[in-house]
């Protein structure tokens, strides 16, 4: 049976990455003069504050310190106030022109309000990014104050994920390279981005996913397989397999006080048609227009 928390992170999850993953996104880019990896990072680290990037790394886990410091140090000179401000101005273009009069129903008012009191209710200790989310000012639109609670959550779900991933001994290459591998069984649906893409992404070299996967290796939750170039070309061991499926259950099982309680099924049933409005409407990355 599939968990509360689990049920709440796959119908959530679209409507949160629509902030990075938008037709707006360029002009976002042009108002900031930011490349992707610099609007990315100080879109989603700006509650942390001018912080040092050590921190925004520490906190975001799977990507290169490298990547970060540069990127970080980008949009501290811009200013994460901007940074923020074009964020949520392309946020709400990007749902207006998605849900239509829908954005600005007095639902979405209460359906904040509803996010606002579950993420209100999370502890915040050690969980350094879901903190910071949850401290600073949710904007007063209904639709963004909507995304942000909602942010909250989201980010609150990650650090107790890294927590599961430090306990276990993956760093934040190793995240990578173990989530990446391939599966025992190939018909197991997932979320993926494939070596390519994860590299592009988080800053990874290739010596960095190389060794990596030696690490993996050693250990015995990996083996090597053929594969053609650029291809992951590792696959979990039974071993591997059995921490995989750990690593997710106990993210969920930390994650289900927020959502075995009275109504929250009732919450996530009212964001679903929002939900599959944002998926229907083909831009996010293996989503077509319907």
């Amino acid at each position: 049976m599939t968990s509360a928390a689990r049920t709440a992170y796959e119908t959530l999850e679209p409507f949160h990455v629509l902030a990075y993953f938008n037709p707006g996104m360029g002009d976002a880019l042009a108002s900031t003069g930011l490349d992707p990896h610099a609007f990315y990072t100080g879109a989603r680290g700006a509650p942390l504050g001018a912080c040092d990037a050590s921190v925004v790394a520490a906190a975001f886990y799977s990507f290169a310190p490298a990547q970060i410091e540069t990127a970080w140090q980008s949009a501290l000179s811009v200013g994460l106030d901007a940074v923020a401000q074009a964020r949520n101005a392309m946020l709400e273009k990007q749902y207006r022109e998605i849900l239509g009069a829908v954005a600005d129903q007095p639902e979405i008012a209460e359906l904040a309000d509803r996010y606002g009191e579950l993420a209100a209710s999370v502890p915040r200790s050690g969980r350094a990014l879901g903190a910071a989310w949850a401290a600073a000012e949710a904007p007063e639109t209904p639709i963004l104050r909507l995304w942000h609670h909602i942010a909250v959550l989201r980010e609150w779900r990650g650090d107790n994920h890294i927590a599961t991933l430090v306990v276990n001994g993956l760093d934040g290459i190793d995240a990578c390279t173990f989530h990446e591998a391939q599966l025992l069984d190939p018909s197991v649906a997932r979320r993926s981005l494939g070596k390519r893409m994860t590299m592009l992404t988080r800053g990874w070299s290739d010596d960095d996913w190389e060794q990596s996967v030696e690490r993996l290796v050693a250990r015995g939750l990996v083996e090597r397989i053929d594969a053609p170039e650029g291809k992951v070309a590792h696959r979990l061991t039974p071993a591997g397999a059995e921490l995989y499926d750990d690593l997710e259950a106990t993210t969920d099982a930390l994650g289900e006080r927020v959502w075995a309680v009275d109504g929250a099924d009732a919450t996530l049933a009212a964001t679903r048609p929002l939900v599959k409005a944002v998926i229907d409407a083909g831009v996010l990355p293996g989503t077509r227009k319907k």
